[in-house]
């Protein structure tokens, strides 16, 4: 029997994945402050319900974007420095969002709270807990990711109670304050990573320097492409969920739970997920994962029971919740940990792209038809279109190739 490589893996690791999972479990309240607040601001604006999703939308692609050069920044000025300016960058965000108007709420979210607030904390987060694992790096990175959920869950009733009693403006004014009281105590605690010992990546190189196949940026390139596709249907429920409910004449207080309800599910499944890509590597997932999401999605046009709704709400979270983890899991699977700093948040970049496009898309859609069918039923095509993507990308796996024990 063959020895197993020496791991960086022991109790700090798992520490530094704890911290990180709190941090993004507050941190990750903000994009809902837009999904449960959606009708009072448009009311309060007196704009479309497209023009305030696009609010939201924005977000995503600030995170996304902000991920790329922040991941680099952290690699030479540290994580708690990184962690830090974005934690003040968001809650300005918030802060300039309540002055009213269309552009203060534009830039506070797309520029403050995504561009150089979650941006400088998601990615960088992320790459650092995958440095500090190299045998149960998906379990990880899908603990650690999970924190999106846990603020889906935590965030949005207390988003609601507090809008109907307080307004839009007040709750974000005071969550600024919890998201700076709540973070910077714990960033002292952030560790510096262990030097990596073992190198290379789980699913080497050909001796010509390909990677399945590929040159590694069109393996790169092909990888984002699937990544943006599945997050366009990952956002028209997460985005648009409340609404949905308001619109079929459940109030807001069972949308919030409805959403909480999809994301608890997504925070329970995302561990199996997590695991999954650490026996079967990350793009395995990515297809299981998306197939899942691919049917859940189209349900949610099959009926406007209540409790069917969360009936499909559950299944949909339990769908799509290990994909974009996954996706992270296989660009460490198949690149060095090197580019580790610049191929993980550019992956992330793409998705959240998806979850941009997709979350301004269903608004629009809906401001168009007046209905959230058209969205639901788009969001079905792009799904299929990154099945048929990834199944490409998976049939080019060697199949022998599955040990995920030895990349640095």
């Amino acid at each position: 029997m063959p020895e197993h490589p020496p791991s960086i893996e022991g109790r700090g690791s798992w520490i530094a994945a704890g911290l990180v999972l709190a941090i993004l479990s507050i941190s990750y309240g903000s994009p809902y402050l837009i999904v449960v607040g959606l009708k009072p601001i448009q009311e309060a604006l007196g704009s479309d319900r497209s023009t305030i999703a696009l609010a939201g939308s924005l977000v995503w692609v600030g995170t996304g974007l902000g991920g790329i050069p922040m991941g680099w920044l952290a690699d030479r000025f540290g994580i708690r420095s990184i962690v830090l300016f974005g934690t003040a960058m968001m809650a300005c965000g918030l802060l300039l969002s309540t002055l009213g108007g269309i552009w203060p709420l534009y830039v506070g979210h797309g520029v403050l709270i995504g561009l150089v607030g979650n941006g400088a904390i998601y990615a960088p987060l992320l790459i650092y807990v995958s440095r500090w694992f190299d045998r149960r790096r998906g379990t990880a990175i899908a603990l650690i990711s999970s924190g999106q959920y846990i603020a889906g869950v935590v965030w949005p009733p207390i988003f609601e109670r507090g809008i109907a009693s307080y307004g839009w403006d007040t709750t974000m004014q005071v969550y600024a304050a919890v998201v700076v009281v709540c973070i910077l105590p714990l960033l002292p605690l952030l560790k510096p990573v262990p030097l990596p010992m073992s190198s290379g990546p789980a699913v080497r190189a050909g001796s010509d320097g390909l990677v399945l196949g590929m040159t590694p940026n069109v393996a790169q390139i092909a990888i984002c492409i699937a990544a943006f596709c599945c997050c366009i249907p990952m956002a028209i429920p997460n985005g648009h969920l409340v609404a949905f409910c308001s619109d079929i004449g459940l109030s807001p207080v069972r949308g919030a739970a409805m959403l909480s309800v999809l994301l608890a599910c997504a925070f329970v499944s995302r561990q199996f997920w997590g695991v999954m890509a650490d026996r079967v590597g990350g793009l395995r997932t990515v297809l299981a994962g998306s197939a899942c999401q691919a049917v859940a999605i189209g349900a949610f046009t099959a009926t406007q029971d209540e409790v069917g709704l969360f009936l499909i709400a559950g299944v949909y979270g339990l769908g799509f919740s290990g994909i974009i983890p996954a996706y992270s899991v296989a660009i460490r699977d198949l690149f060095p940990s090197a580019e580790a700093s610049w191929r993980i948040p550019s992956v992330l970049f793409t998705g959240m792209s998806g979850m941009a496009v997709g979350g301004w898309l269903a608004g629009r859609l809906y401001d168009h038809y007046g209905t959230y069918a058209v969205s639901f039923g788009t969001g079905v095509v792009f799904n299929l279109i990154n099945l048929v993507l990834v199944g490409f990308l998976v049939s080019r796996l060697p199949r022998r190739g599955l040990g995920l024990s030895v990349p640095a």
